[in-house]
C-alpha cells in the first residue's frame, strides 16, 4: 500500500477521502450509472470494484432487512484467494479461516461392512499451484469484509436494505436507459414504491432472480432426483477426521462430506438424503434437523457423533441449470447490453464441490472492471459484450464439473482394495476445485499463442500465477502478483532479457522510452492529462539480477516516475529475481532469459497476451481494439 503521496496523512491508509457524491442513508441517488440488485457474493464483489471511482454513481439494494449472519457457502478457493488479495484482505481471510491442507476418504471395511475405515489421504492442495491456501470461512464473514472495504471507499458505498426489486424497463432514454421499480419495506416508508433510472442493471439477486424474469430469460437443465441436506454444528466425536476435510461413502445409508469450520470447533456436514421421485422436491419430504442427524450417526458407524447445538442447517436438490446468456443482449456485434446477471442468477449446482460462491465471485470480479472502464471513458461499450462470452464458458465448465462430480460421489464399486472413484476424481481435478483452471479463449481481449513460448509458464487467457520476486529499492521479498489491485488498471510487465539493464539501447530502455514519450504509446493515448502515469495501464519491469547488482537509477524513467503533487518518485515499479529460491521467477514461469518478453495483464489478474519487448505494433493494435483515446 501507498500512501502519503500528496502530503502528509494521519490515521488509517486504507481509508480514502470521501468524495463528493457519497454515499448516506439520506441520499440514495434516483439516477445511477449502475443500479447492483443483491448483495451476495456476486454483488458484493462488483460494489467493491465500484465504490473506488468516485465518478461513478453506485447503488446495491437488498430484499432482506440486513446482512448476512450465518449459513449458505463456505469453501474459498486459493483462485478467490488471490483475488481477495487485489481488494486487500487476504490477510484478514487467511488469520480467521479454516486451512484445508489434507483430505480424508473413507468406505465400508471389506471385514466389517457396516463399518467404516479410512482408504486414504491426500495434500489438498499441489505444491506450487498457488501461493494462497484453499479456506474455508462463513459467507457472512467474507460479506462482511467486503462491506468494511465499501465503506472505506470514496464512495462509502453500503447497500439499501429492505428494497424488493418489482420490475424494469428499457426505454429511449439514451442516457438512463433502464427504469426500476422498487418496494421498499424499511421503517417509515413500508409499501412505498421507488423508482430509480440506471444506465446499467446487474441481477445478483439468486436462483429465483427477478431481474433474470424481466429480461426474458431462464435457467435450462436438470433437477436430479437426488436431496441433500446441510448443517453446521457443533459436536463431541470420536472420529478420527473430524478436524479433516472428508468424504464418507458409508454401505448402506449414504454419503457424508466434513467440512471444518473456522474456530476450531464448528464443522459442517453434507449428509445424502433419500432420492426423490420424478415429480417430488425436498420440501414435500418434510425432513427436520433431527433427520440429519440420525442418518449422518449411522454413515459414522462404528464412530459416535453426539451433536450439541444446531447452529444453521437446510435441504436442496442437487440440479445444474444455467441461462443461454448471462445479459440482454442478442449476442449481435453492435448490441450492446445494458442488463446483466451473476451468480446464481444465471447458474445454480450443487454445493458440494465448493465452487458455487467463487464462481459467483468470479462473474463479479470481471464484470466490475469493464463497467468501470466503460463509464469512466476508457473503453468502448462493446467491450460489456465480453462478459457474457466469457463467464458463460466457465458456467458450462463448473455444469459439467459438478454433474460428474455429484455422479462420483453416488457410485459404488465391488471392489474393495481398489482406490475409490471419487478419490482419484478428486486428484485428477485438484487443479478445478482450486479455481485456476479457467481460461479464456482468444478474443478482443485475450491474444493468440503466437509467443507463448517467451513464458510458457504464463498461459495466455489464464490467471496470472504469481512468484517470489526481489523489490529492488527496497529488497522487499514479496510475490509479483501482488501489485495487481481490483482497480480497472491493466499491467505490463517487462521481463527484461540476460542485458546490462544500465545501457539506454537495451530493450528494456526502448520499449519504457516508447511507452512514455511515442504519441502511438497506449500509455500516451489512454491516460488522461493530469493522471498519474500508471492510472489506466501500470508498467513493471522484472530484472534477471540479483538486486544488489543493479543500481535503481540505472532504470528507465518510466520504472521510476514522478508523481502526486510534489512530483515523489515511486519507488515500486521494479523487482529482481529472487536468487536465494531454487528456482527463480524465470525458471517458475518458463520466461526466455535470452529475449525476455512482455506480458499484458488485465485488471481481473488474467494474462492477455505475451509479446517480444519489441512488439511495439502488436502492443499498440491489442488495446486500441477496445480502449478509447483519453479526453484531454
Amino acid at each position: 500500500m501507498q500512501f502519503h503521496l500528496n502530503g502528509f496523512q494521519s490515521g488509517d491508509p486504507s481509508i480514502h477521502s470521501a468524495s463528493p457524491n457519497h454515499w448516506t442513508p439520506s441520499r440514495q441517488a434516483s439516477h445511477v450509472d449502475v443500479l447492483i440488485v443483491g448483495s451476495g457474493p456476486a454483488g458484493l464483489t462488483l460494489a467493491a470494484q465500484l465504490a473506488q471511482f468516485s465518478n461513478i454513481v453506485t447503488r446495491i439494494i437488498e430484499q432482506k432487512p440486513g446482512p448476512m449472519e450465518k449459513g449458505q457457502a463456505d469453501g474459498i478457493s486459493c483462485r478467490s484467494m488471490e483475488m481477495f488479495e487485489a481488494f486487500g484482505f487476504a490477510h484478514n481471510v487467511k488469520n480467521e479461516a479454516y486451512w484445508v491442507n489434507e483430505t480424508t476418504f473413507w468406505k465400508p471395511d471389506p471385514q466389517q461392512p457396516d463399518h467404516i475405515h479410512r482408504t486414504g489421504r491426500i495434500q489438498d492442495v499441489e505444491d506450487g499451484l498457488s501461493e494462497m491456501p484453499h479456506v474455508i470461512l462463513n459467507q457472512a464473514r467474507v460479506h462482511d469484509m467486503y462491506l468494511d472495504l465499501m465503506k472505506r471507499a470514496p464512495t462509502r458505498l453500503e447497500p439499501d436494505y429492505s428494497r424488493e426489486f418489482i420490475s424494469l424497463e428499457i426505454g429511449n432514454d439514451a442516457e438512463y436507459p433502464v427504469t426500476i421499480s422498487l418496494l421498499r419495506h424499511d421503517d417509515g416508508h413500508q409499501g412505498e414504491t421507488e423508482t430509480i433510472k440506471a444506465r446499467y442493471v446487474v441481477g445478483c439477486d439468486g436462483a429465483r432472480s427477478k431481474v433474470r424474469q424481466a429480461i426474458g430469460l431462464t435457467l435450462e437443465g436438470n433437477s436430479a432426483n437426488k436431496a441433500w441436506g446441510v448443517m453446521d454444528v457443533l459436536a463431541i466425536t470420536d472420529f478420527p477426521d473430524i478436524r479433516q476435510k472428508t468424504l464418507i461413502q458409508s454401505q448402506d445409508s449414504g454419503t457424508v462430506l466434513i467440512i471444518p469450520r473456522e474456530g476450531g470447533h464448528l464443522v459442517r456436514l453434507y449428509v445424502e438424503m433419500e432420492s426423490l421421485g420424478t415429480e417430488e422436491r425436498v420440501r414435500d419430504r418434510q425432513y427436520v434437523v433431527d433427520d440429519l442427524i440420525a442418518i449422518a450417526q449411522r454413515i459414522f458407524h462404528p464412530y459416535k457423533l453426539d451433536v450439541k447445538d444446531v447452529v444453521w442447517w437446510s435441504l436442496y436438490e442437487i440440479g445444474q441449470r444455467v441461462t443461454p446468456r448471462f445479459d440482454n443482449g442478442a449476442g449481435n456485434d453492435g448490441d450492446v447490453p445494458h442488463i446483466f446477471i451473476a451468480g446464481d442468477a444465471c447458474h445454480t449446482h450443487s454445493p458440494k464441490a465448493g465452487q458455487g460462491m467463487n464462481v459467483s465471485m468470479g462473474d463479479g470480479f470481471n464484470l466490475g472492471w469493464k463497467l468501470a472502464s466503460v463509464l469512466s471513458g476508457r473503453a468502448k461499450p462493446e467491450l460489456l459484450q465480453s462478459y457474457s462470452r466469457e463467464r458463460h464458458d466457465v458456467a458450462k465448465r463448473l455444469f459439467a464439473f459438478d454433474r460428474e462430480w455429484a455422479r462420483v460421489i453416488a457410485e459404488r464399486t465391488d471392489d474393495d482394495h481398489a482406490t475409490p472413484n471419487f478419490q482419484k476424481y478428486f486428484i485428477e481435478h485438484g487443479r478445478y476445485t482450486a479455481g485456476v483452471s479457467v481460461q479464456y479463449a482468444p478474443s478482443l481481449l485475450t491474444g493468440d499463442d503466437q509467443w507463448q513460448s517467451l513464458a510458457a509458464g504464463f498461459p495466455i487467457g489464464m490467471r496470472f500465477h504469481s512468484a517470489p520476486v526481489i523489490r529492488l529499492a527496497d529488497a522487499k521479498p514479496m510475490h509479483l502478483g501482488h501489485v495487481v489491485r481490483a482497480d480497472a488498471s491493466w499491467r505490463l510487465f517487462a521481463f527484461a532479457p540476460n542485458e546490462d539493464v544500465s545501457g539506454f539501447h537495451n530493450k528494456l530502455h526502448v520499449l519504457a522510452n516508447f511507452l512514455q514519450d511515442d504519441p502511438k504509446s497506449p500509455l500516451r493515448q489512454f491516460t488522461p492529462e493530469g493522471d498519474a502515469c500508471d492510472s489506466v495501464i501500470d508498467f513493471r519491469a522484472i530484472l534477471q539480477q540479483e538486486f544488489r547488482d543493479v543500481e535503481f537509477a540505472d532504470l528507465p524513467s518510466l520504472c521510476r516516475p514522478q508523481k502526486g503533487r510534489f512530483g515523489l518518485v515511486d519507488y515500486e515499479k521494479a523487482f529482481c529475481a529472487d536468487h536465494r529460491v531454487d528456482a527463480d521467477i524465470y525458471t517458475l514461469r518458463q520466461i526466455n532469459r535470452e529475449t525476455g518478453c512482455l506480458i499484458v495483464v488485465r485488471p481481473d489478474q488474467y494474462v492477455a497476451d505475451i509479446m517480444p519487448l519489441d512488439a511495439l505494433d502488436r502492443l499498440t493494435s491489442f488495446f486500441n481494439a477496445f480502449m478509447l483515446r483519453a479526453r484531454i
